[in-house]
């Protein structure tokens, strides 16, 4: 028998015992196993090895717990969410490239082939993530992703020069900003992909079509809706075919986006989008020549989102205030602070990023917040369309002392 109170399981989880708990039994131990009249304190021989005995319990508790908290995969995180993850066949993305869609000009007919390259002002090369064809009015729009990966700010018009000539390809010109890249897939984005890829085992459904997407390499991000009546119908300002489906994809290369698509479509239905890929039926057992398909969907256009905070002017704000403030905004932006992200179709609410700047510091003191598609913006809350992803610059974040 031991006076050490146990670790125990209730409802809630694995409750363990504080280190003066464990200190406490270890001393009556200790005084029942010596006959008593033991002096506890930490200077004598006994109280030291209490102490010791005492730390040990602990960290082991303490390991016991975290390793309990691992398996929940609300608090997983390292090793233990990359095996969870395993479960359903999902590994960790690594840092994820800025991707920017740009307005590329030359004759008519000319092929951009998929890995073209141009470069920005700040010496950034890019690829282009999908061959394109100029079609007779001389300009197409294509998406480009930075060699280098991470969050590498591409501001509109910075991507302006050819890094590798086509023949036919005059020009490229970003109008929009870029989507920031982003690094290694954090344990907050993990978690939220992993609980939407849940549904990539089902079949027939929404959900498990945007699941398929989501889990395609390079994916930022994606919207999935039907018109499931007899007539055309408008989504979100989208123009729906009757009993069409309707992607909007930002990131990923074509052919792996459309394949993802066709996985998980129901027979019967048709599409809606922009963008046009064959996908071939190479794995039901068929010999050549294989059945093909055309899958469409939406290419989603870049939409700067602008945000305006006012703070106190107390005198107590630090010389770097703006670029906390901003990293904070970032922060709540991406969902890197463990809250929803910004996303294709969604509400933006300008409330959403207070508690981030709050916890710049106690100068952070909040007098107002607006949020917009357009410099000075007034607006307590915006909706994304559902053809746009909501792209954030630092340029376009204005902190501004009241």
């Amino acid at each position: 028998m031991t006076n050490v109170p146990a670790a125990v399981f209730d409802p809630v989880g694995l409750i363990i015992p504080s280190e003066s708990d464990i200190k406490a039994g270890l001393w009556a131990d200790f005084q029942t196993a010596f006959g008593g009249a033991l002096n506890e304190s930490d200077a004598t021989p006994q109280g030291q090895i209490v102490a010791a005995l005492t730390a040990v319990i602990g960290a082991s508790n303490d390991l016991l717990l975290e390793y309990v908290n691992q398996v929940d995969p609300a608090f997983s995180s390292g090793r233990m969410q990359d095996a969870i993850a395993r479960i359903y066949y999902l590994t960790r993305k690594e840092a994820l490239d800025t991707i920017v869609t740009c307005t590329c000009t030359g004759a008519a007919g000319a092929v951009i082939p998929q890995g073209s390259l141009a470069i920005a002002s700040d010496g950034t090369v890019y690829a282009s993530l999908s061959a394109a064809t100029i079609p007779p009015g001389g300009s197409i729009s294509v998406p480009f992703s930075a060699i280098t990966p991470g969050p590498i700010p591409c501001p509109a018009g910075s991507l302006n020069a050819i890094y590798r000539a086509v023949s036919g390809w005059d020009t490229v010109y970003n109008t929009a900003d870029g989507v920031l890249g982003r690094d290694t897939e954090s344990r907050a984005q993990f978690e939220a992909r992993r609980a939407e890829s849940v549904a990539v085992n089902a079949t027939g459904i929404l959900p498990a079509i945007r699941g398929a997407v989501m889990n395609v390499a390079d994916v930022v991000d994606a919207y999935v809706t039907e018109n499931s009546t007899a007539t055309t119908a408008t989504i979100g300002s989208v123009s729906i075919a009757a009993r069409s489906l309707y992607v909007a994809v930002y990131g990923g290369a074509d052919a792996d986006i459309a394949a993802a698509i066709w996985s998980k479509k129901p027979p019967g239905c048709g599409y809606v989008g922009g963008t046009t890929v064959t996908v071939v039926d190479n794995r039901s057992g068929y010999n050549l020549p294989y059945p093909s398909y055309s899958v469409k969907f939406q290419r989603a256009a870049a939409l700067p989102v602008y945000i305006a905070v006012t703070i106190a002017n107390n005198g107590l704000v630090p010389s770097d205030a703006v670029a906390k403030i901003r990293a904070a905004v970032h922060a709540a932006f991406s969902g890197d602070d463990g809250g929803p992200r910004a996303r294709i179709g969604s509400t933006l609410y300008a409330l959403r990023y207070v508690a981030g700047i709050q916890g710049a510091g106690s100068w952070a003191q909040i007098i107002s917040i607006t949020i917009g598609t357009s410099a000075s913006p007034t607006a307590a809350d915006i909706l994304i369309p559902i053809d746009k992803m909501p792209t954030l610059d630092d340029a376009n974040i204005t902190v501004t002392l009241a």
